[in-house]
């Protein structure tokens, strides 16, 4: 992209640089020889990575390539059992990883759909449609309502041209265009208003303008460059889990070289005890474990949708748990996205709005009927009752009328429209002729000081006064009183004429009007926002507010929903302009308002908050979003509003497009990360639990008290439903009351450490005394015993973990009936293998007697009972 701040040109120097005339065009020579220079208008696509690609680097974390030696390892012993059902669990989680894969490919081309088919040029002196990828800089290109804008280019004729670049700027109110010079070279995107951007729309009037950027130099192709470049950031979970993979396998390997060495001291055979190494090394790795995350992420998919909140990505569903700052686009999001009429001026009086909140007078009611019929809004009757199209302004005046049962179509035929002069953006006023009872009546809208300057009288008290120069401070006054509160305001006036005017008359029809009153509006801010915000607030998460929109609107809005505080700053993206990336990072924490700002300032902002090591969540709906989307830890794209840009972009879609959703889904991330580490400590403590089994009687060179097939057994079966079950596990009270998780700690603390060990200590011993009681027949009974304990005594431990302070009973038995069936099923699967002869001889146990059932149901049940006595005695010191 050129730097030339194109804004600041006049259409002369334009003419000049880019050897062109408004006139005339371009020559189809020169065209051909600046498709040959700057290429196509088009975004450039990057190729994707290949299907084959993406698979390879499923393959790549720790723990999977440890789960693959090991299942090697298991086929070389001949243990073909052992080595399916593990690699059958790695290649599981391969093929959702490659569905959830690469979104920037998908963004890119949601971004070059967006793009204009065709455009009306004119080239060699003559008017024509072409491709619209076939523009150069220099090209003269007409602009009509309905039109996207092709290319970026500067404006050199407007009529009344209104442009919607929402999906730039992510204000949803058309900018009025104005042909003239600006001077600053600074100006925000969004006050840039000669000029027309790539895929925005002409919602209103009709403008000429020099293409000046093309292709990869429009403001779009910079988006398009941002996304190419910005890398998807690795969630918390992943970091986590890779940390944990490498842990355990580390602990693993370090377990089998110290039993190996202490066997081949004993004197015992290599290969033996080789074979034994290795058992202890699959029973030190959760191999359902990765498979039991992504399967209570899934979980947690289906309950977020119910909230409102789709989830692309499956990782983002625990990052919203740990989120630490929610940056939050201003319209539609946090507000309403519909213009809502606030405040009324009139008889030197401020009113409330809302109906109900005063009686209608007649001041009041012509107050409204000016609004009503000077305007363009058209109604349409839906499901839910009337809906108002057209103008946001516009469309807020006519909802107004309706709640005081005042109906446009209606007031339509009763007082015809006859005449009319459309809104100018140089007068700055709209005025109708509607026949009223034997005459007619002229209702003029538009800006206070424009209008004040056509009146001469006012209504006062039901009676028309001369406008004195005390009567007009007043009104100024006014209309800044409303400006203040961020409020848009229209001012209406009136006055009665005998015929219907003509065009040479028309020039007379807005002077000696009588001014009625101002109308203030604004998009105002969700009620459900603002409990969102106090949630935020209590659950340590900061709310952020980003905003195309004006300093003084977001502010205003900011203030009221609770975001902006005592002692929060607000600035521009001026501002961020001119701060450096230093300066942005140490100022940013006491920044809550962000307005009039860039698609890059968005990208610093995000990474400004990551610098400190901060869980980033972004919402937004427009392309400008589509890059901090994706830097961010979690974006969240709107589902209504949205662009498809944005919406491939992000990780969670928002179906209702409401801030308080974002706010819903942390909590429900909050609730699943909670479930995974109950499962994380529901697992490793019974895999610690074999350890200390198989190592202590390694160590007094015993028999040892299981086989491998017994270890994957309760690893992949008896273990994952439980632990499965524990994904849907309901929240615990308060859960938004406590602080986010700190993004650098992971999975392990020392409490959770010093609870696996313990508690897996505990299973291990357990099953230890089952083996002795059941070696003194014979081994197989010891082996049946302890295989027959550990997998019962861990079904009974699961209750334990479902909370770390409160009792077992306490929590409830009954609270998630999910876990008592899958506990059911467990024991039942357990108790086959043993009782069923079919299965006792594929895991080389035998059938135990009355006596040795009374045993193993003995010492199933202790876990439950020796961690409760443990919690009753914390809970005291």
């Amino acid at each position: 992209m050129s730097n030339v701040f194109w804004h600041t040109k006049s259409q002369e120097e334009i003419e000049n640089l880019l050897e062109t005339s408004i006139e005339k065009g371009l020559t189809e020579e020169i065209v051909a020889k600046r498709l040959e220079e700057h290429g196509t208008n088009e975004l450039d696509h990057q190729e994707g990575r290949s299907l084959w690609a993406m698979i390879v680097d499923q393959f790549k974390d720790f723990m999977v390539i440890i789960l693959i030696v090991a299942a090697l390892i298991s086929g070389l012993l001949g243990e073909a059992t052992d080595a399916i059902i593990i690699l059958v669990i790695v290649l599981l989680n391969a093929f959702l990883g490659v569905i959830q894969e690469n979104k920037a490919e998908e963004s890119l081309a949601a971004l070059k759909k967006m793009a204009a088919p065709h455009a009306k040029v004119r080239r060699n002196g003559r008017p024509g449609l072409i491709d619209a990828s076939k523009l150069v800089p220099g090209d003269v290109v007409i602009l009509e309502t309905g039109d996207f804008v092709p290319a970026d280019m500067r404006l050199i004729e407007t009529s009344n041209l209104k442009i919607e670049e929402a999906a730039l700027t992510g204000e949803s109110v058309p900018v009025e265009k104005d042909h003239g010079l600006l001077e600053e070279d600074d100006i925000p995107l969004g006050d840039r208003i000669n000029m027309a951007y790539s895929s925005s729309i002409v919602t209103y009037g009709r403008g000429i303008g020099i293409v000046v950027e093309t292709g990869m130099s429009t403001q779009m192709g910079r988006i398009a460059r941002m996304i190419q470049s910005e890398e998807g950031m690795k969630t918390p979970l992943q970091k986590r889990m890779e940390s944990l993979g490498k842990l355990l396998a580390l602990a693993a390997l370090g377990i089998c070289a110290l039993i190996f060495i202490v066997g081949v001291l004993y004197g015992k055979d290599i290969f033996t005890m080789f074979f034994t190494s290795v058992s202890l090394a699959v029973a030190a790795i959760p191999e359902g474990l990765p498979a039991i995350v992504t399967i209570v992420l899934a979980l947690g998919v289906q309950r977020m949708a119910k909230r409102n909140a789709i989830i692309r990505k499956l990782p983002a569903v625990e990052t919203l748990g740990s989120a630490t700052v929610i940056c939050s686009d201003k319209t539609g999001t946090l507000t309403q996205n519909k213009m809502t009429v606030k405040q009324l001026y009139y008889n030197h009086e401020f009113k409330d709005a809302s109906s109900g909140s005063h009686k209608v007078d007649d001041h009041l009611q012509l107050l409204m009927t000016t609004s009503i019929l000077c305007n363009d809004t058209q109604i349409k009757d839906d499901s839910q009752g009337p809906k108002t199209i057209g103008d946001p302004t516009e469309t807020a005046l006519v909802d107004l009328g309706l709640n005081y049962g005042m109906d446009k179509r209606s007031m339509d035929n009763d007082f015809k429209r006859v005449y009319e002069i459309p809104f100018d953006s140089e007068r700055k006023l709209m005025s109708t002729v509607h026949r009223v009872n034997s005459g007619f009546r002229v209702f003029t809208k538009g800006a206070t000081d424009e209008l004040l300057d056509r009146c001469n009288g006012i209504l006062l008290n039901g009676k028309v006064e001369e406008l004195t120069q005390e009567h007009i401070e007043d009104i100024k006054k006014a209309n800044e009183t409303m400006a203040s509160k961020a409020l848009r305001v229209l001012s209406m006036a009136y006055k009665d004429i005998d015929e219907i005017p003509s065009k040479e008359s028309e020039g007379e029809l807005e002077n000696n009007l009588i001014f009625v009153g101002i109308l203030g509006m604004i998009d105002p801010p969700r009620e459900e926002a603002k409990e969102a915000v106090k949630l935020c607030k209590r659950a340590g998460i900061k709310p952020v507010m980003i905003t195309g929109d004006h300093k003084i609107t977001a502010v205003a809005i900011a203030k009221e929903l609770g975001i902006l505080e005592e002692g929060d700053e607000a600035v521009t993206g001026v501002e961020i302009e001119a701060m450096g990336d230093e300066e942005l990072k140490e100022r940013i924490r006491h920044i809550s308002v962000y307005a009039r700002v860039a698609p890059e300032h968005k990208v610093r902002i995000v990474k400004g908050w990551q610098k400190w090591g901060q869980i980033v969540a972004m919402t937004g709906d427009g392309v400008n979003d589509a890059p901090a989307l994706k830097r961010a830890d979690i974006g969240a794209a709107m589902g209504i509003v949205g662009t498809d840009v944005a919406k491939e972009a992000a990780d969670m879609v928002l179906t209702d497009d409401n801030f308080s959703t974002v706010v819903a889904a942390v909590e429900e991330g909050r609730i699943i990360f909670s479930n995974i580490l109950k499962s994380i400590q529901f697992l490793l403590s019974c895999n610690v639990g074999e350890i200390m089994l198989l190592f202590i009687a390694t160590m007094l060179n015993w028999e040892a008290p299981l086989l491998p097939i017994h270890i994957l057994w309760v690893n992949l079966v008896t273990d994952s439903l439980p632990a499965l079950a524990l994904g849907v596990d309901p929240a615990e009270k308060g859960i938004m009351d406590q602080r986010p998780r700190d993004p650098s700690r992971g999975i392990f603390d020392r409490a959770l450490i010093a609870k696996i060990l313990y508690q897996g200590v505990m299973v291990g011993l357990l099953a230890l005394i089952a083996f002795v009681i059941g070696n003194r027949i014979d081994v197989t009974t010891g082996r049946t015993m302890s295989f027959a304990v550990l997998a019962l005594s861990q079904l009974s431990h699961v209750f334990n973990v479902r909370s770390n302070t409160k009792s077992a009973f306490q929590v409830g038995f009954f609270t998630n009936k999910k876990l008592l069936g899958a506990v059911a099923f467990s024991a039942l699967l357990q108790i086959s293998v043993i009782t069923l002869p079919s299965l006792s001889d594929i895991f080389k146990v035998k059938a135990l007697g009355g006596q040795q059932w009374l045993i193993v149901a003995a010492l199933s049940i202790a876990p439950l009972l020796i961690v409760e006595v443990i919690k009753a005695i914390t809970r005291k010191i």
